[in-house]
């Protein structure tokens, strides 16, 4: 089974960025799609950014296209949001995920198979 932590969230202020990291266990990691998901309080969890398992492809919602970016580095086994010039809306804990599939081609997250336990994230006007 793929084991997920995410680390590197954090308070920023407005305009500020953060980079979360998403470490993931496995050999086969480099063969897995993964994702981006948050869940602010009181709403539901929603999509932010997908990536294919070579990093060649990505997809982003469009609430947060243009200010953020998914990476992984494979080597490393580790996926990366790097999120830009932060709004209060962003606040929420993100959730990394992996599915078992070189490629994903919904924004569901019940699509995902594995789950990492979230990071807070929290933006100040």
């Amino acid at each position: 089974q793929v084991q997920l932590v995410e680390s590197g969230g954090g308070l920023v202020q407005s305009g500020g960025s953060l980079r979360l990291s998403c470490a993931a266990s496995g050999r086969t990691f480099s063969t897995y799609a993964m994702g981006w998901f948050r869940q602010a309080p009181g709403k539901e969890r929603e999509f932010v950014a997908r990536i294919s398992w070579s990093g060649s492809s990505t997809y982003y919602a469009d609430s947060v296209k243009g200010r953020f970016t998914i990476s992984r580095d494979n080597a490393e086994n580790t996926a990366y949001l790097q999120m830009n010039s932060l709004k209060p809306e962003d606040t929420a804990v993100y959730y990394c995920a992996a599915r078992r599939s070189r490629y994903i081609t919904t924004t569901e997250g019940n699509a995902m198979d594995y789950w990492g336990k979230g990071t807070l994230v929290t933006v100040s006007s």
